[in-house]
């Protein structure tokens, strides 16, 4: 009897040993490679690795890394929080509430959503719950929960759920308007507006609306010297990224396709979403399948390939650093 017993704990460990490494062999890398062109691995290092940085989140996006304090900071849009991450304390709430202020209790994507820096180095936050664009009115390091809304409508009409922010660096802020952060977009009976727009917030307060005709507008960002603008647009039936140069008012013209992703839609999981653009005018965008990286003319140089959905990015100081918001986790890629 004992022997059996024996005999059969055995292989009852080898049975769930034999699980264990199967699934340590099926688990995928956090990141894959992809190389289209040569110039990649001059962004990229054939060694580039990927660490989790922290995760047990339900939807982060938003990222933006602040040399200043070491501290990367990040939105969890269904959370309605704001967290950092630093090397010394890992993963802290940062500020909450970050997107919906309100008392009425509601769904959907009611955090803050797309997060950067103006001229003065204050926050600038995309609140999807209030559907404004507002500043923290209080230091970097001393967040607080106060506002300063500097767009709240356009002509009467209120935002859907500002998504995403690029800067001027004469002070000028553009961002971008989709439904997403509606609880029935573009279906919901709060919608105002009848499209879906891209706004420029001037410095001296008033707000322009500078394109109405991309129908999901999501990841914005302007190439160095701030005379061209790259948007993404996260629609399945037109997943594509935009690019438009800036007149002598900072409003669009020439507006052309910069690349289309819509044959990758149906292979591969994600659209066109959040983007940063280096120095150099190298474009790291989110789209189906994990990073794209374009050159500035629009040539894809490869793909950092996540494995799970990726939405947005941000570069550290020196650029050799990207951090990923990736579903319920955040990633950092050591690029170089």
């Amino acid at each position: 009897m004992m022997r059996w017993l024996k005999q059969l704990s055995a292989a009852i460990i080898f049975l769930i040993s034999g699980i264990g490494a199967g699934r340590a062999q099926s688990a995928k890398p956090l990141i894959t490679l992809e190389q289209t062109d040569p110039a990649f691995n001059a962004i990229v290092s054939k060694n580039a690795k990927a660490t989790i940085l922290a995760d047990g989140f339900l939807w982060s996006e938003g990222p933006v890394w602040i040399e200043r304090y070491k501290m990367y900071i990040f939105s969890d849009v269904k959370k309605n929080v704001i967290y950092k991450w630093t090397k010394e304390k890992g993963k802290e709430v940062y500020l909450k509430p970050s997107g919906y202020t309100g008392t009425v209790p509601r769904g959907g994507e009611l955090g803050s959503n797309g997060l950067g820096l103006n001229i003065k180095g204050q926050l600038v936050i995309c609140q999807d719950g209030d559907r404004v664009v507002s500043v923290m009115d209080a230091p970097l390091e001393k967040p607080k929960a106060k506002f300063i809304k500097i767009a709240t409508n356009y002509k009467g009409k209120k935002f859907d759920s500002p998504n995403d922010l690029a800067f001027l660096t004469n002070g000028d802020i553009y961002f971008t308007d989709p439904p997403y952060g509606l609880e029935k977009n573009v279906d919901d009976p709060l919608k105002e507006a009848p499209y879906q727009g891209i706004y420029k917030i001037a410095a001296n307060g008033k707000i322009t609306l500078l394109v109405d005709t991309i129908t999901r507008p999501n990841g914005i960002g302007f190439f160095p010297g701030g005379k061209t603008i790259l948007i993404s647009n996260s629609d399945p039936a037109k997943a594509v990224w935009y690019a438009y140069d800036l007149d002598k008012n900072g409003l669009f013209t020439r507006g052309r396709i910069f690349y289309s992703a819509q044959s990758t839609v149906k292979t591969d999981a994600g659209m066109p979403d959040g983007l940063k653009i280096d120095k150099k005018g190298n474009v790291f965008a989110t789209g189906p399948g994990g990073i794209w990286v374009f050159n500035k003319t629009g040539k894809l140089l490869g793909k950092i390939k996540v494995n799970d959905l990726a939405s947005n990015c941000s570069l550290s100081a020196d650029e050799k650093t990207l951090y990923v918001t990736s579903n319920h986790r955040v990633l950092r890629v050591d690029l170089r």
